[in-house]
């Protein structure tokens, strides 16, 4: 119910008949979680570490000494109730836009407003910018000379991370407040609340289940109790001995109702919880918990991930993870991805979900990760050495007049399969990238690799020894 650019909202106009009846409209009207509103710091629901009594937040709301800010977490924790009761505390105009439907026309508007109310009446302004997140790089450069010059307070309120969502000048001026998910005893206060004010009663199980579906989120938990009052207000009046007659107590919401308030859940998250959500699944697969694996890529297809990210970090990790304790592991990751393209949602999450599984199970080498972060690591920081002559391509007229492929043996040509043979540059001679584990197939690949080392002459042996680190 955030007011628009048209709004009186802090204009310093006096409310007209038209407004006062649209308010006693919206009392009625309005839906449940609009109208339990706050209008009183104490009356907030949760955020005590910002708003109990002596809480950082709240003593500068209270002296009126707040100075640009971002309001950050999850939906339904309080953003824009706060902001709201900042109006009630601020000498200055208090104006609100929501990025949703604002524009740069907008902002530069509220811009010019602000100074001239800074300049004819001495009167500073805040201006509330609701999913600040939505603002693209030149809207929020359009805020940004504002804030500067001193001629607005800006509090912006979003949902995403503010160090992914906003730009780091406007970011660097700001001061970051961090409102929490409600805990479940915050969200049965609020539950409560409205039932006094509603005039139902509902069951213990009833209220543990529509806490639990709520998630840490006021807005979300107030909406399915709206849906389960009409409900139950609904099977109240079909129970009623006579038609039209008034239920003989109050209504009581039952865990039914609740579950048919919410029976389409709405999942959702942000670009924050995409990485958090992506990190969990990797973590659970790495640590060979098949269980978590699959559940946290639930939530991600649910929430309507596409499938073909979650199948890329699964080939990846496949590599990274996995590696050469089970070669096949690549084989299945990258056939689950090729799957996800023929198949598609929803059956393509069996195929996701084979390759969790297997990943999970799986034996675990990081090693050929390592390796190849090692050998990255000399090219980016060593001298490039020239490649050896007997290495070099030979395949064309002329380049055994300069040497190329002279000395060069060919592994296949001797009965072990392998030469004894130097094939680093001169610079690195004796540098060591793959240390292999004794994990899964890595072992028995390790066992024949070192047998085959220990075969060759003194001066590989040598090298060997005088690695580095």
């Amino acid at each position: 119910m955030t007011p628009g650019p048209s709004s009186r909202a802090g204009s310093g106009h006096p409310p007209d008949l038209f407004d006062v009846a649209a308010a006693d409209d919206l009392k009625v009207r309005a839906p449940l979680a609009a109208r339990l509103r706050p209008t009183r710091l104490d009356e907030v629901v949760g955020q005590r570490h910002l708003l109990g009594p002596g809480a950082p937040l709240r003593a500068l709301l209270e002296d009126d000494r707040l100075s640009s800010a971002v309001f950050f977490g999850p939906p339904g924790t309080g953003k824009t109730t706060v902001a709201r009761l900042l109006a009630e505390h601020t000498a200055r105009r208090f104006r609100a836009l929501s990025a949703v439907d604002a524009g740069v026309k907008d902002v530069r508007n509220e811009l010019d407003q602000a100074r001239f109310a800074l300049g004819a009446e001495g009167r500073g302004t805040i201006l509330f910018l609701d999913e600040v997140h939505r603002f693209n790089k030149a809207q929020q450069d359009a805020l940004l000379s504002g804030v500067e010059e001193g001629v607005i307070i800006l509090v912006g309120a979003t949902t995403e991370n503010p160090f992914f969502a906003l730009n780091a000048p406007l970011l660097s001026r700001s001061t970051l407040w961090r409102f929490e998910a409600l805990r479940p005893a915050e969200l049965r206060e609020l539950v409560e609340r409205a039932l006094r004010v509603e005039g139902f009663e509902a069951g213990p199980d009833a209220l543990a289940r529509l806490v639990d579906l709520a998630e840490g989120d006021a807005r979300a938990v107030l909406t399915t109790l709206e849906v389960a009052m009409a409900l139950a207000r609904a099977r109240a009046r079909s129970t009623s001995v006579e038609p039209g007659a008034a239920p003989a107590q109050l209504p009581t919401i039952t865990i039914e109702d609740i579950e048919g308030a919410r029976e389409t859940r709405a999942f959702r998250h942000g670009r924050e919880e995409h990485y958090d959500l992506i990190s969990a699944l990797i973590k659970s697969v790495r640590g060979s918990d098949p269980d978590a694996g699959l559940y946290w890529m639930a939530r991600l297809l649910e929430a309507g991930e596409d499938p073909r990210f979650v199948a890329r970090r699964l080939v990846i990790l496949a590599s990274e993870d996995v590696g050469m304790a089970d070669p096949h592991a690549l084989g299945i990751a990258t056939a689950a991805a090729q799957a996800v393209e023929f198949v598609g949602l929803p059956e393509a999450g069996l195929n996701l979900a084979q390759a969790v599984v297997h990943l999970a199970l799986a034996p675990k080498s990081n090693r050929a990760a390592l390796a190849w972060w090692a050998a990255q690591g000399d090219v980016r920081r060593r001298p490039l050495g020239p490649v050896p002559p007997e290495l070099r391509d030979a395949h064309y007229r002329g380049a055994g007049e300069l040497g190329h492929g002279v000395g060069y043996e060919y592994p296949h040509d001797d009965p072990r399969g392998f030469v004894e043979a130097v094939y680093l540059p001169e610079g690195l001679l004796g540098r060591r990238y793959y240390e292999p584990s004794q994990h899964g197939a890595e072992k028995g690949l390790a066992e024949r690799w070192r047998a085959r080392r220990g075969e060759q002459g003194s001066e590989l042996g040598q090298l060997d020894t005088a690695k580095e680190k």
